[in-house]
């Protein structure tokens, strides 16, 4: 039997996950990060993109986070983010279309306020189209 640890996913509003897996892989600011039973203990940044866990039975299920807090003890992660989801359930339609306001909206820029949100959202829309391609890959 191989080595568990518990993960649990959270957003402002609920609680995604909360189960036992063998792997989790999050965007962390400097590149995805891979966590297996017994990781050393780290508390990092993450970038929007996709979360990926293993199950005990190997089956794999992603998650999409906006960016947020990941803390890894040696048989406890918690990522905490202000907005995440099953990344099976992100509307790619929606998606293309944020990430064409977000280019519009920086080539029209009014103040440096307006420049940096709009940068956000180009950022998130591009981790959510990158995230729907990852999943068809896998497919």
């Amino acid at each position: 039997m191989s080595m568990t640890m518990h993960v649990d996913i959270v957003s402002a509003e609920t609680e995604i996950y909360s189960g036992t897996v063998i792997e989790c892989y999050a965007p962390a600011e400097m590149g995805e990060v891979g966590i297996h039973p017994r990781h050393a203990p780290l508390i990092t940044k993450l970038k929007p993109g996709e979360v990926r866990i293993v199950l005990q039975d190997g089956d794999e299920q992603s998650f999409f986070v906006n960016g947020g807090i990941l803390e890894v003890q040696p048989h406890v992660v918690t990522i905490l983010s202000d907005t995440a989801m099953r990344a099976a359930d992100i509307d790619e339609a929606a998606a293309k279309e944020a990430k064409t306001r977000a280019e519009a909206a920086m080539a029209d820029k009014k103040s440096d306020l307006d420049y940096a949100r709009a940068k956000a959202e180009l950022i998130e829309a591009i981790a959510k189209i990158e995230t729907i391609k990852k999943l068809r890959k896998r497919r």
